[in-house]
């Protein structure tokens, strides 16, 4: 018979494995039929609940999503798009003609995908390992995402996205601070409680972030808006690539920026461009940089086309 301190050892960790399978059930519930739209007016608001109340090709700005990673990365063939939602995205790259693929965490978004995307998403989770070998990607794209994990989390998905990556990340992380380095700087509006907002903008070139649970803004139910958990610094997410062998590439992240701010996404989509030592720079050689992206074929109504 096992001793009293053996059994309250066991019964703890028990406790700990219990807690962290209930975690990741609900954080893959959260992105169920409701996140998406299901049972929604298209035509309304969401009424302050996260998600969306219409969530298409068109909204979700796949096509200008597509075409930078297309335009920026003329070298790359082969593409993984980490949180590809219904796959949109992965969509849009194989009508230009990549290789690409893409994993969410929503089964309910890859039994509802795009047309052109079925057959090519599937589960995947960052934190239970992704199901492709090591360096099976010229790009990885991982779009909206890495916010939606809590801070300790990190660290374990983005050495999980070293692994599949051959050569580039390519990332979106609502992001604040004025430490950018390449583009606009980042705004706690919308990321903290309103009545918090004053303390952090007083912060704003010391406080690196996360934000604390406690002050994370909330949707009308009390969750975190949109479920993002991770709020923090540009300066935060580079060194957390960095510590997972990532160089960031701000040379890179201004010819995003350039081609994004026609459209006015300069602002709200914070960059990241990162790349794995010994990356072929020929990967990252543009197509047609003396072309704007509306002169490339984008058509899309922020562009006006």
């Amino acid at each position: 018979m096992s001793s009293p301190r053996a059994r309250s050892v066991l019964d703890k960790v028990a406790r700990e494995l219990t807690g962290v399978v209930e975690r990741a059930h609900a954080r893959v519930d959260f992105y169920g039929p409701g996140y998406f739209g299901e049972g929604r007016d298209p035509t309304g608001d969401r009424a302050g609940s996260s998600g969306y109340a219409r969530y298409d090709r068109v909204s979700s700005n796949a096509d200008v999503a597509a075409t930078v990673l297309w335009r920026t990365f003329g070298g790359a063939t082969t593409v993984l798009d980490v949180g590809c939602a219904t796959g949109f995205v992965v969509e849009a790259l194989r009508e230009l003609g990549l290789d690409a693929v893409g994993c969410d965490v929503s089964r309910y978004a890859v039994d509802h995908a795009a047309p052109g995307a079925r057959g090519h998403v599937q589960v995947g989770d960052l934190l239970a390992g992704l199901p492709w070998p090591d360096a099976s990607f010229d790009l990885v794209s991982v779009l909206e995402t890495l916010e939606h994990l809590p801070p300790e989390q990190v660290s374990a998905a983005l050495a999980e996205l070293r692994r599949v990556c051959a050569g580039f990340v390519y990332a979106t992380i609502p992001s604040f601070g004025t430490n950018n380095g390449a583009g606009p700087d980042g705004f706690f509006e919308g990321k903290v409680l309103p009545e918090r907002l004053e303390h952090y903008r007083s912060v704003d070139t010391v406080f690196t972030g996360p934000v604390p649970f406690a002050d994370l803004a909330r949707d009308r139910v009390g969750q975190p808006i949109e479920g993002h958990l991770t709020m923090a610094s540009f300066g935060w997410w580079t060194e957390r690539f960095a510590e997972a062998g990532f160089e960031r590439r701000p040379d890179i992240e201004r010819r995003i920026y350039a081609d994004l701010e026609p459209a006015g996404l300069a602002t709200s989509w914070n960059v990241y461009v990162m790349a794995v030592p010994g990356a072929s720079p020929s990967l990252a050689s543009p197509r047609r940089p003396d072309r704007t992206l509306v002169e490339l074929g984008l058509r899309h109504p922020l562009y006006g086309t």
